[in-house]
């Protein structure tokens, strides 16, 4: 399995991480760790970005929250600064920001 990150030193990593499993010398947990540390962060989102995506998405509020399996409630509360997305919410809404829609439909 190959992967390309934005830094050399991780592509090494990776590739040397993936090579000690092949060559059974790290187990499947282990390299899964190494793996972890080769992916880029999810950014944050605040209520303004969060709104500006909902807002260009051109969907209300409850979908938006259909779409990212969350309540209406919980999206309102983002939008206003009560509350930050997280977990899965948030890899949701940056996948939504990179590929749009259909990505996650």
């Amino acid at each position: 399995m190959t992967r390309k990150t934005k830094s050399a030193i991780l592509d090494a990593v990776h590739e040397t991480t993936s090579d000690l499993h092949r060559l059974g010398f790290i187990d499947k947990r282990k390299l899964q760790k190494f793996q972890a540390l080769c992916l880029t962060p999810v950014p944050e989102y605040n209520s303004e970005q969060i709104r500006a995506l909902r807002e260009q998405l051109k969907l209300s509020q409850t979908v938006l929250a259909s779409v990212l399996n969350t309540s209406a409630s919980t999206v309102r509360k983002w939008e206003i600064g009560e509350k930050r997305p997280s977990g899965p919410s948030l890899k949701l809404l940056n996948l939504l920001e990179r590929k749009g829609l259909d990505a996650v439909l």
